[in-house]
């Protein structure tokens, strides 16, 4: 089998409850999403989607990931989609770095090697240990009231796990968190997510006054890993580390360092799901926990968590996000679909979702 042709489509995403906030002033009402079609010799054709979460939130952007597309894309005419090996060689030859670019055709190759195979992607990644699992939320910055509602809303509809973003004034934070606390209960998750907005001093007078709430988890309070792994130091509340964990080195070094109990494993900071699982996996032998998500992304990207997720070992998880649920806009029938706030896993071979390609219009460009 053999790549004939690749097209890039755009489209946009807007967020399904208005502003989605988060600390640095950072607002997203609408983000642009870029999706992979490859199509091969054999009439077999696969999809991915990447998403940068805008142009702020890490080394990343959305158009930035198209132009990394066209600089790659004929580097990939004629090779074998299912040798991925090849694939990621023939990408790094072509440009260094840029892992969220890559992504989209790693997910596309991994639709295609299933859909060869007769395989479901899960099955792939190592096996289908879990079918459903739960979700969480995001609950956008806000007065610390508004915040409590939207968590009451979404408990109404069976969402049982929450990242709340703080990282502004840390007294307020500390607030914003103790008022969600108040309508949760046992059964519920509630992680802390600063999005590495604090200064150390903030950070640490928000860990202190956070340390006495029930149940909570503290992710990302500072922007480099050092700062991050300073306030671990000085701080009971599990951690979870995201942005500063970009690599395998990245995590050894603050797995070694004692800097968390868990990452938040977000599949297009580690090039696709090849990078994904290597990274899940190791984080599985080191006994860290993961939270399993993208930036962000439509149908597409919720697909390729589901999978994920379901060759994960139900202990190892935090939570999953299906961000289909978080967005207006839908290009695969609004599939895979949560229920209750559980996820589940398509069955058919390769991603399992069926790409409705006129809703996508004419693509950018072409690569044949």
């Amino acid at each position: 089998m053999k790549i004939d042709r690749i097209e890039v489509y755009g489209y946009d995403l807007s967020y399904r409850y208005g502003k989605y906030v988060m600390s640095g002033n950072q607002v997203i009402n609408s983000i642009p999403s870029t999706v992979v079609r490859i199509l091969t010799d054999s009439g077999i054709e696969g999809w991915g989607e990447v998403c940068p979460l805008g142009p702020l939130y890490l080394a990343s952007h959305g158009l930035g990931a198209r132009a990394a597309l066209q600089q790659m894309l004929p580097a990939l005419n004629e090779l074998d989609p299912t040798n991925l090996s090849a694939i990621h060689a023939a990408m790094n030859a072509s440009l260094r770095g840029h892992s969220y670019a890559k992504s989209a055709i790693d997910m596309a190759c991994w639709d295609i090697l299933g859909k060869d195979s007769g395989k479901d992607v899960a099955t792939l990644l190592g096996g289908r240990l879990q079918e459903s699992f739960p979700l969480y939320k995001a609950v956008p910055l806000g007065p610390s009231e508004e915040m409590q509602q939207y968590v009451v809303d979404r408990r109404s509809e069976g969402i049982h796990r929450f990242q709340l973003k703080i990282g502004a004034n840390p007294y307020e934070d500390a607030e914003r968190v103790r008022k969600v606390v108040e309508v949760t209960t046992s059964e519920d998750v509630i992680v802390a997510d600063a999005n590495g907005g604090w200064l150390l001093q903030d950070a640490m007078i928000a860990a202190r006054l956070i340390e006495p709430l029930h149940g909570v988890l503290f992710e990302e309070p500072c922007k480099t890993l050092e700062e991050c792994l300073y306030v671990r130091q000085h701080t009971s509340l599990p951690m979870i580390l995201d942005e500063v964990i970009t690599d395998v080195n990245t995590m050894v070094r603050a797995f070694n360092a004692q800097g968390m109990e868990g990452i938040n494993l977000k599949i297009s900071k580690f090039a696709g799901l090849t990078g994904s699982k290597l990274v899940r996996d190791l984080a599985d032998s080191l006994g860290l926990r993961v939270t399993i998500e993208d930036t962000w992304g439509g149908d597409l990207v919720t697909a390729a968590v589901s999978h994920l997720a379901a060759s994960t070992r139900p202990e190892q998880v935090i939570t999953v996000s299906f961000m289909n649920d978080w967005n207006n806009e839908h290009i695969a029938g609004y599939q895979p679909r949560s229920k209750n706030g559980i996820g589940s896993v398509p069955a058919e071979p390769g991603l399992g979702v069926d790409v409705d390609v006129k809703s996508l219009g004419t693509p950018l460009f072409v690569s044949k």
